[in-house]
């Protein structure tokens, strides 16, 4: 049995990214950090994704988590902002895997329903969730770092086994040997 594990939780974004890290140390679970990757300032959305994978590379060198847990994509009526959020994800996703740690994901009415109890909550009650949880005295200005922190709070409530379903580059090598050349 694991004695203490670090969740990276991540909601990727192209505007603004937001990260969470949690220790578990049964039965204590401690907030490392959280907080956002700004990435408007970067003028182009190659120059973004460069970004995100950067980033995430040193969240992981910084905290080295033992899994990786992502909000999924949701469905929406713009197919460019999807086609972007997703690219987003698959960056992030891409740079978890080559440090080979797990990952998983998890939809957002996952995330809302594990932490508020009510997939349909708001972001601003998933934050007052958190901020309870962890004695965060102020509301972050940025949603998205606490949604971040849900999703690692969600992986962990969802007992976690990433390495049961483990993504590793390795694994997705032998699951697609015409598609990793």
């Amino acid at each position: 049995m694991v004695k203490e594990k670090i969740i990276l939780g991540l909601d990727p974004g192209t505007n603004v990214m937001g990260y969470g890290v949690i220790l578990v140390r049964k039965p204590k679970i401690d907030l490392l950090q959280f907080g956002v990757i700004h990435l408007s300032k970067y003028a182009g959305h190659e120059l973004r994704l460069k970004k995100i994978f950067e980033r995430v590379i040193s969240l992981i060198d910084e905290f080295g988590p033992d899994e990786v847990a992502l909000e999924a994509p949701f469905f929406g009526k713009n197919v460019q902002s999807m086609l972007k959020l997703g690219r987003a994800q698959g960056v992030a996703m891409a740079a978890a895997l080559s440090r080979e740690i797990p990952i998983m994901e998890y939809a957002p009415k996952k995330v809302k329903q594990s932490v508020t109890g009510n997939g349909n909550a708001s972001k601003e009650q998933v934050a007052k969730m958190l901020m309870m949880q962890f004695a965060i005295k102020e509301v972050p200005k940025l949603l998205d770092a606490t949604d971040a922190l849900a999703v690692a709070l969600c992986h962990h409530f969802q007992k976690g086994d990433a390495k049961a379903k483990s993504k590793t580059w390795e694994s997705f090598v032998k699951e697609n040997p015409g598609r990793a050349k």
